[in-house]
């Protein structure tokens, strides 16, 4: 069984690639029993959705809307 370390990393690894079939299940088995890993497989995608969106400059729209 993998610990929290593994898993938070295998999570993050998923935003960039393929995880492999044992990664998976690896990752599905812990975070059905683990609610600290289950909240992080949860958040991790709008985070790189949010840093994705800063990156290409929203923030900056959005600012300049609430300056009006």
């Amino acid at each position: 069984m993998m610990n929290c370390e593994n898993i938070t990393r295998l999570i993050s690894e998923s935003q960039d690639r393929t995880l492999s079939l044992t990664e998976k299940i690896n990752l599905k088995m812990h975070v059905v029993m683990c609610a600290g890993c289950k909240n992080f497989s949860l958040q991790v995608p709008f985070l790189s959705q949010a840093m994705k969106a800063y990156a290409k400059g929203y923030d900056e729209v959005q600012d300049d809307e609430v300056k009006k």
